[in-house]
């Protein structure tokens, strides 16, 4: 069938992208749904840094590639051997797939699937194919989704079935934002009532990471960015004090906002700097968690003896730690319990031919998430 879909050519366009047109809409060929696979009518997709990064070349992927990650959508038809959806059903994309069976996955911790993290390196579906055609030529797919698309074929390990009640455009921001940035604060660092928090960088997932620590019930909660309007945002959604990256005594700042280090500090800028940061800020014993992804290259400086002497810890979280099938339903019931306000982390709504300008907002930093309705 024929869809029309943002494709990406190549890496490294300068801005402004609204200008230079990194992404150009084009209809392309979609094949049919293969074994283990499923046809889904795109109803929601979100902008995020992680799509940003593949288009600025922070980010190596094989060209070209129909972007797109973060998604909620429609089941419209079925591959073989995909018996427990239904046509109609509603379903939240994510964007790492797991296998169910490398020892990642039977550990039960699908966020590191070995065939998911192959797959999405090399561009193509869990299985290894791709679906997407161009005038004759293979494109790739963005982590197993592609859904800047009327319609994407994905394994159907990428979805988890959700209510159909909840809007496609919230539904959108639990396959990336949500699962990252509150997985990070209840999985990976396993925030305790009543501790201290600061998160740095309020993006989609930095704010969501606020939201997640107010409902774990961290006492204290600082947020940090460059950003006065993302400061007040999240002062609205429960952070106790709000601190200017820009500020020369930032660290400092934090540090006596949180009587003398955070508990848990996170990191969600994708920068090493703000890493580091996040690391000082960090209290005697206390835990130091970072979900951005800077360019591959990046490397920490770690003082060793401060590691060792004052019982640090340092943790990745990938994908916020998730086990998607547990925790997208369990997120979606805080939201309907109005404690995870994530409606409140949507910045716009666009047309798939808008999404150059979208992606010059999230690269100015004016905007937290943006989500394409069809």
């Amino acid at each position: 069938m024929q869809v029309k879909a943002a494709i990406l050519q190549g890496t490294g366009a300068s801005h402004p992208y609204a200008v230079n047109k990194p992404l150009v809409i084009e209809d392309i060929e979609l094949a049919p749904p293969g074994a283990g696979e499923v046809l889904i009518r795109i109803r929601a997709a979100g902008l995020c840094h992680s799509d940003l990064s593949v288009i600025n070349g922070d980010r190596p992927r094989p060209m070209p590639m129909a972007l797109g990650h973060e998604a909620a959508g429609i089941v419209e038809a079925l591959g073989d051997g995909v018996r427990d959806l239904q046509p109609g059903d509603h379903v939240v994309m994510v964007f790492m797939p797991s296998c169910g069976h490398c020892l990642p996955c039977a550990e039960g911790r699908p966020a590191l699937c070995e065939p998911g993290a192959a797959a999405n390196a090399a561009g193509t579906l869990l299985g290894g194919a791709t679906r997407l055609n161009y005038r004759g030529k293979a494109v790739h797919h963005h982590l197993g989704v592609s859904a800047f698309a009327e319609y994407a074929v994905v394994s159907r390990n990428s979805l988890v079935k959700i209510d159909r009640d909840l809007p496609f455009v919230e539904a959108a921001l639990f396959g990336c934002a949500v699962l990252t940035g509150v997985g990070a604060v209840v999985n990976t660092a396993e925030v305790k009532a009543g501790s201290t928090a600061v998160v740095i960088g309020l993006g989609g997932v930095g704010l969501a990471a606020v939201l997640g620590a107010r409902a774990a019930g961290a006492s204290k909660i600082v947020a940090v960015d460059l950003s006065a309007e993302k400061l007040a945002l999240a002062s609205e959604l429960g952070a106790t004090a709000v601190v200017n990256g820009r500020d020369e005594d930032v660290v400092e700042q934090v540090r006596d906002a949180t009587s003398g280090g955070a508990d848990y500090a996170f990191e969600m800028a994708g920068s090493v700097r703000a890493l580091e940061n996040a690391f000082r800020m960090t209290k005697r014993g206390g835990t130091t968690v970072t979900a951005g992804l800077p360019p591959p290259g990046a490397a920490l400086p770690v003082n060793v003896v401060q590691l060792v002497g004052e019982e640090r810890t340092l943790k990745g979280s990938y994908i916020g730690t998730c086990v998607p099938v547990r925790d997208i339903p369990r997120f979606i019931d805080l939201y309907r319990d109005g404690r995870l306000p994530v409606n409140r982390l949507l910045s716009g709504r666009l047309r798939l031919e808008d999404i150059n300008e979208g992606f010059d907002r999230l690269h100015d930093g004016s905007v937290v998430r943006q989500v394409i309705e069809f």
